[in-house]
């Protein structure tokens, strides 16, 4: 019987620098890069984590060499090599395809930077996120995830998962995208946020990382129809400000999780990372619109009025982070508390905030609501229905610690981190307005 051959163990490109100098290897990845010259030819290799180059005889010719982005085997004798990409070379090497040759790509992999236009690289995003400046981008997005769920979890929080098939609205003034549910209308989830709540009942301390959905017909570098939502609720808060203290921590720790784990990346990508200070900022909202000189009257903040906020932190507090609190009662969902904080005149305010990063709303968090008249008070006033939330209310009825929470968009986490012109460069496949593909 002829004896089944066993696999040659691979080698990463990046744990070639392990391997003594004369030895067989094999690594597995992309054609990176094809370069013909009149004795030799060299095939550089990617694979996850890193470069490494063959080196072909032209004598013994190169005609079968695949093209780029083919998948490959190459096994051959390790040599260093300096100048080559990580310093190591494979001689003499045996290359076996592993899939069919590929086409050209319609971006240029292999150079060091992508210069293509933004519509092309969203047009082939499929083939545009195996460029190294845009994996770094996602990395940046995976490693904050990581560090999220690991300091939460170090909390005594617990990750939920909640429907995204919801029967009604959860986010006032958002857009639903209604489906047909087996021929009843339903609709995606524009937010865990009623869910969350209700499990702070069962759980105290949750967090949900998932998608979330909102048509609504903005067409700026800032919105996704479809986004990621990092989200948490607490229960035994004194007030908002207990929320907006897990908020900073869970920041400060994604910062260093990107410090001390994406530190190519970073480098790559020339990010500063952002600076938190000890104590962040935090500013009444009404103070914010003195500051400012706008309308006392004004019921939110605009663009512009965050990114002017934004300069003032960096250069009265040398934060990149700022807190403004006490929004506006009316504008905030149902579910927002009131004022607990000092009197403010005017009003009525919120317990509630908008963390500002370098300029820009990353997160909206507060405390909410937790006793069940209060809730049928609140919808009361602002003419929604009771009846339309009941199951939702009936958490309140069996008593409910006070509580708060907030959420992060990982996609304009990250697009503000590298000082993304567009949050669709940030978003593997984003969905807007006029985007449905790829």
């Amino acid at each position: 019987m002829t004896p089944v051959p066993v696999p040659a163990v691979r080698t990463l490109a990046a744990d070639l620098a392990q391997v003594p100098p004369g030895e067989i290897v094999t690594v597995r990845g992309h054609v990176h890069r094809r370069r013909e010259l009149s004795a030799v030819a060299f095939l550089v290799i990617r694979d996850r984590s890193g470069l490494v180059q063959a080196v072909v005889d032209r004598a013994a010719g190169t005609a079968a060499l695949p093209p780029e982005e083919t998948p490959v085997e190459v096994t051959g004798t390790l040599s260093t090599n300096p100048k080559a990409p990580g310093g190591h070379e494979i001689t003499a090497p045996r290359i076996t395809p592993l899939g069919d040759p590929a086409a050209t790509p319609p971006v240029e992999i292999w150079r060091p930077a992508l210069t293509a236009s933004l519509p092309t690289l969203l047009d082939h995003a499929d083939v545009a996120w195996r460029h190294r400046t845009q994996r770094a981008r996602w990395r940046l997005a995976a490693q904050s995830l990581r560090a999220f769920r690991e300091t939460l979890d170090a909390q005594g929080f617990t990750e939920i998962l909640t429907p995204k098939l919801v029967g009604g609205a959860t986010e006032s003034g958002a857009g639903l995208f209604a489906v047909d549910y087996f021929g009843r209308e339903a609709f995606l989830a524009q937010s865990p946020q009623l869910y969350k709540q209700q499990l702070v009942g069962a759980f105290e301390r949750v967090y949900e990382i998932g998608p979330v959905f909102r048509a609504e017909p903005h067409d700026t570098v800032r919105h996704l129809a479809q986004y990621s939502s990092m989200d948490v609720e607490l229960g035994f808060v004194r007030d908002h400000r207990d929320v907006l203290d897990v908020l900073v921590g869970v920041l400060r720790a994604m910062v260093q999780g990107l410090a001390q784990r994406a530190a190519a990346e970073l480098d790559l990508l020339d990010v500063e990372l952002p600076r938190i200070p000890q104590e962040v900022p935090v500013i009444r909202f009404a103070d914010a619109l003195a500051l400012l000189g706008a309308d006392p009257a004004e019921e939110d903040l605009s663009p512009e009025h965050e990114r002017e906020l934004g300069r003032w932190a960096r250069a009265e507090h040398d934060s990149d982070l700022l807190a403004v609190e006490g929004y506006p009662l009316a504008k905030r969902p149902f579910y927002t508390h009131p004022w607990t904080g000092p009197q403010i005149p005017g009003g009525p305010w919120s317990n509630s905030f908008d963390l500002l990063f370098r300029g820009v709303e990353l997160v909206t968090g507060g405390q909410r609501l937790h006793r069940h008249r209060d809730y049928l008070s609140a919808l009361a006033e602002r003419g929604m229905s009771a009846a339309a939330h009941a199951d939702y209310l009936r958490a309140f009825e069996h008593g409910m610690p006070p509580h708060g929470g907030f959420a992060i968009g990982l996609e304009r986490w990250v697009s503000r981190l590298i000082g993304a012109a567009n949050v669709r460069e940030v978003a593997l496949f984003p969905r807007d307005l006029h985007r449905l593909a790829p």
